[in-house]
């Protein structure tokens, strides 16, 4: 199967401007594309993934990635899908994320001379001239067509500033400054990025009298995957001492029946033929297609190696059986008995298994924590320093969040 014909058959493409243009140029590995990220955290998170996943795909068929780092763009922050303005960051705290994303997507591309490139806009939009960016781009734009956009009449009630105005014209510039400094014909992002994407391609097509392609891919982690990215815990991220590899783990483990398989095609690189053939399983058999797809996510991610003991890890938990070493381990101070034998809410939050007292009170008392194996039915219940020692003390909070504390 083409390249282009097995992204339709996991179900990546959403709409395409030229398709047959477009699966000419992918299919022939002379696609060089770019795709956008926002650098508003220090580590890229599950909401990135299907980009990343995407990436890889195209260049293992022969085409050039280009990841665009929003240097410049990110100063001012993307209404596309938001109701509420971005804060404002510092531009030691952008260029510092830039650096964190690259150091993360080198897992999955490959990046060098006539491989891939991770290029930052802010190299051609932070030194820009007001009055000659506007005379040379403005005319190419209409307002009107621009306020049809989407992700602008999601604002309009609220109220839209000229800052967030201008993302359109300045995401439109990058496609076209990409054209020119590396021959970049085709732009990739999720389907809420539509409308600023056309944008880029009519612009082009103005400015040079030259086609240009653009490209959304519907992402199982766009429209949905904005609120998947998050947990009790807050966002799933890439980087492991954000979210442990057992945590990354668990987290695909965990996704709901009818996303598994639509998970299985669009994010692992496991023959379209033998996720088709998983259509149908039922119960343990579904579980089983779970535990693939975490183990599958958490090799490309973090490695074999962390793939494999998050794997045993959640077995031996999940099966009752004794706790293993590669289960997210806690190590307790001195200081922790300073004031006596901790208790269990103490415990709870020291784990990381609740956030407050209240929290963990609730735990205990609706019934959903347990110390090894043993449920813990009263708040009061205190663990002495020997508790921990040895294999340590084993902490569950429902069906799915374990953590061992050790002395």
């Amino acid at each position: 199967m083409k390249c282009y014909e097995e992204l339709k058959a996991r179900g990546l493409i959403a709409q395409v401007t030229n398709e047959e243009e477009v699966s000419r140029l992918v299919n022939e590995g002379k696609a060089t594309f770019y795709i956008g990220f926002d650098p508003t955290a220090d580590s890229l998170h599950v909401g990135h993934f299907m980009a990343l996943c995407l990436m890889k795909r195209l260049q293992m068929a022969g085409n050039r990635p280009i990841a665009l780092v929003g240097g410049g763009t990110g100063m001012i922050g993307d209404p596309s899908g938001r109701t509420d303005m971005r804060s404002m960051m510092t531009v030691e705290q952008i260029d510092h994320n830039c650096e964190c994303f690259k150091k993360q997507m080198s897992r999955f591309i490959e990046f060098g001379e006539g491989k891939a490139r991770m290029v930052n806009n802010a190299d051609w939009l932070r030194g820009l001239n007001y009055i000659e960016f506007i005379r040379e781009i403005g005319p190419h734009f209409s307002v009107n067509n621009m306020l049809r956009a989407e992700c602008y009449k999601q604002r309009m009630e609220k109220g839209l500033s000229f800052l967030e105005f201008n993302y359109m014209i300045m995401q439109a510039f990058d496609f076209y400054s990409l054209y020119q400094k590396y021959g970049c014909n085709m732009e990739f992002g999720g389907d809420d990025q539509w409308s600023n994407m056309l944008a880029g391609t009519e612009l082009i097509r103005r400015k040079l009298q030259k086609d240009a392609h653009a490209m959304t891919i519907t992402l199982l982690l766009n429209s949905e995957g904005k609120k998947m990215g998050k947990t009790v815990g807050g966002a799933v991220w890439l980087d492991p001492n954000k979210t442990t590899p057992y945590d990354f783990y668990q987290y695909w483990r965990n996704v709901g029946d009818a996303d598994v398989l639509k998970c299985l095609r669009m994010l692992t690189f496991l023959p379209i033929e033998e996720i088709e053939a998983m259509d149908g399983w039922k119960a343990e058999k579904l579980n089983e297609a779970k535990d693939i797809l975490a183990y599958e996510l958490t090799n490309l991610v973090h490695g074999e190696e962390e793939a494999q003991k998050a794997r045993e890890a959640s077995r031996a938990l999940f099966s009752g059986g004794a706790a293993s070493a590669n289960v997210p381990t806690v190590r307790l101070t001195e200081e922790d008995f300073a004031a006596g034998d901790p208790d269990i809410l103490t415990l709870l939050i020291k784990a990381g298994l609740a956030t407050s007292r209240s929290e963990a009170r609730r735990n205990v008392q609706q019934g959903g924590v347990s110390a090894n194996g043993e449920a813990v039915k009263e708040i009061s219940v205190t663990f002495p320093a020997d508790r921990f020692e040895g294999e340590g003390l084993l902490l569950k909070r429902g069906k799915k969040s374990f953590v061992k504390l050790v002395r």
